[in-house]
């Protein structure tokens, strides 16, 4: 081996490997104090514009959004989260590298889930000999448990030599909505333009940043794919946030709106995003 050749393997450092593992884009959250949660007349509006989109009232009487979180303020010191959810290109570079199972399920799995969607709506997302579908590189990744979101992170930090996580619920909710407690990251009025959500189509994921950014400079934090946290709402489940591109309404699209699902689901509607820990917080 020649003294240039070892020059060039002493210099690959994990931080130097960043850029060929694809590291998401990140955008810097400030410290500082935030509107956290909901209160009666935000879950008022939600419920309101739920009906009048469905023509019922179902969410009401369930009662969907009667367990976010009581509206305060919380402060949060800084952090840095991806700038759009993690794509399937950046997904496709940790299951190469790892050797870990591409994105997928099998029918005797999600007929398990009980899901309004029949097995048939996975097929679109579906990875083939460990690549994303034609044309979705730039598309949230999906099919992913959190597990698998977990996974991801682990391997990031073992390849870039920083700490990596989901973010937890507070984290995530600041991010996407703003210091100001709007109900959506762009105001108070639902606008369907501004999401990728049932009301307008294409009824599919889209590629990331095909709509305006929010307070901070994130995307698709309203729409798009749920996405998963690290909090905890009970054994076995997390809480998921941000609506997804098959709801209308689109209430459950709010920052404050909350529900979790299991850990081990692969759900055509969840993806994820990361946040990068800074060095005072290891």
């Amino acid at each position: 081996m020649g003294l240039a050749t070892m020059i060039i393997i002493s210099l690959q450092t994990p931080a130097a490997l960043a850029d060929s593992i694809q590291t998401p884009e990140m955008t810097v959250v400030p410290a500082g104090w935030f509107w956290q949660g909901s209160d009666a007349i935000e879950r008022d509006y939600a419920y309101r514009i739920d009906e009048q989109i469905y023509g019922q009232d179902v969410a009401h009487r369930n009662r969907w959004y009667d367990s976010e979180i009581t509206k305060w303020r919380i402060y949060l010191p800084q952090f840095e989260i991806s700038t759009t959810p993690v794509t399937n290109a950046q997904y496709a570079a940790f299951v190469k590298d790892a050797g870990y199972p591409a994105p997928g399920v099998t029918k005797e799995i999600w007929d398990t889930y009980g899901l309004v969607h029949g097995f048939e709506a996975t097929r679109p997302f579906t990875w083939k000999k460990g690549l994303p579908p034609s044309g979705r590189e730039n598309h949230p990744v999906v099919l992913v448990s959190w597990q698998d979101a977990v996974a991801y992170t682990h391997w990031l930090s073992e390849k870039t030599g920083d700490s990596w996580r989901l973010p937890n619920e507070a984290e995530w909710e600041k991010a996407v909505r703003g210091p100001d407690g709007t109900f959506y990251p762009w105001g108070n009025i639902y606008d369907p333009t501004l999401l990728n959500s049932a009301d307008r189509g294409p009824f599919d994921t889209m590629p990331v940043k095909s709509f305006p950014a929010g307070p901070y400079g994130l995307f698709d934090g309203a729409g798009q794919v749920f996405e998963w946290t690290m909090t905890q709402q009970q054994p076995g489940a997390r809480i998921v946030k941000g609506g997804s591109w098959d709801d209308r309404g689109c209430g459950v699209c709010r920052p404050a709106a909350r529900h979790s699902r299991p850990e081990h689901l692969r759900h055509i509607l969840i993806g994820f995003r990361v946040l990068r820990v800074s060095s005072q917080d290891k």
